[in-house]
């Protein structure tokens, strides 16, 4: 089995790495929780709190168990599938929520075929399980035929069935945290993941049109996974080196001094001077401010980014993460 400590973003922590060839059986008793967790919305939040509960009555470590690729890209052939969040993201935040290990199931077409039976003997019988926590709408094993009442009667330990959490829209999930970062909604986001919606990436050059407007922006090079906010402007922060930050950020084509193909994403740090290049950033959203407009030229430009500069310094005084 491969089993590495590494360090991450938080803390000291444990990955474990479970495929079709692995033999051995960790060491240590833990109480997991199990799916995707895509967004690590309030949802994930709520099974991950289940987990650290069980563990603390057991006695044991708490994990969380979750596969990589997406099953979408293993099961279905689908290709260039956007997510919320990256798996080191989700590692990073499972830390931070206060898990001790993280469970990467590498899932193959091989382990996609097995039946619920073969799913919780060949794979999670790896582990030395006390407990094991799952949604109650969480499907495995071949054509999704496991169900959480399948794994509560294959497996020894205790079971715990976490039911939906909802809001006054209904079930809170990963699908309707991406419509509305499709439609810009970030308050809405924000509020189903129960934390500022983020991209992580690094600062790169680009044709530093900001700084000749008197603007100058930290231009993300981010993973290709992520599912883009709508184009426009946004209220937000940038985090680096331990430190947060105001900012204006831009989610689009630069269409009046520097169009491109590609999405672009940059963050124009308020009251800040200095060199980012190179430098691994965390933006995020609190508010959108506007949509991308296409100028007649640079002072009609600058006149705008004078007032976003306004509104996001408004938005952030009163905001309510």
């Amino acid at each position: 089995m491969a089993c590495i400590t590494v360090r991450g973003d938080y803390t000291d922590m444990r990955i474990i790495s479970i495929s079709m060839e692995t033999e051995n059986q960790t060491t240590v008793p833990m109480c997991a929780c199990i799916g995707y967790f895509d967004g690590m919305h309030v949802g994930h939040q709520a099974l991950i709190r289940r987990t650290i509960e069980l563990a603390e009555k057991h006695g044991c470590e708490s994990a969380l168990i979750t596969f990589d690729p997406d099953p979408w890209v293993t099961v279905r052939g689908i290709q260039n599938v956007k997510h919320i969040t990256t798996l080191r993201q989700r590692i990073n935040m499972a830390v931070s929520f206060g898990i001790q290990n993280v469970i990467i199931l590498k899932f193959s077409k091989e382990m996609s075929m097995l039946e619920p039976s073969e799913f919780t003997s060949r794979i999670l019988g790896h582990l030395r399980l006390r407990a094991i926590v799952c949604g109650f709408d969480f499907r495995y094993g071949k054509n999704g035929a496991g169900s959480a009442e399948t794994l509560r009667q294959a497996l020894t330990c205790e079971t715990s069935v976490i039911e939906a959490v909802s809001d006054s829209q209904g079930k809170i999930s990963s699908t309707r945290i991406e419509q509305a970062l499709v439609k810009g909604d970030i308050r809405a986001v924000n509020r189903m993941l129960g934390y500022r919606y983020q991209l992580e990436g690094t600062v790169m050059h680009g044709r530093h049109k900001g700084t000749g407007l008197g603007f100058p922006t930290a231009n993300l090079s981010y993973a290709q996974e992520y599912l883009l906010p709508k184009s426009g402007v946004y209220a937000g922060y940038v985090t680096f080196d331990s430190k947060t930050y105001p900012a204006m950020i831009n989610i689009g084509h630069n269409p009046t001094l520097n169009f491109q193909d590609a999405l672009s994403v940059e963050a124009h740090i308020l009251n800040y001077k200095g060199d980012l290049y190179g430098k691994r950033i965390t933006i995020s959203f609190s508010e959108y401010i506007r949509e991308e407009k296409d100028f007649r030229n640079r002072t009609n430009l600058i006149m705008q980014l004078e007032q976003d500069t306004r509104n996001v310094q408004r938005v952030l005084k009163n905001d309510e993460f």
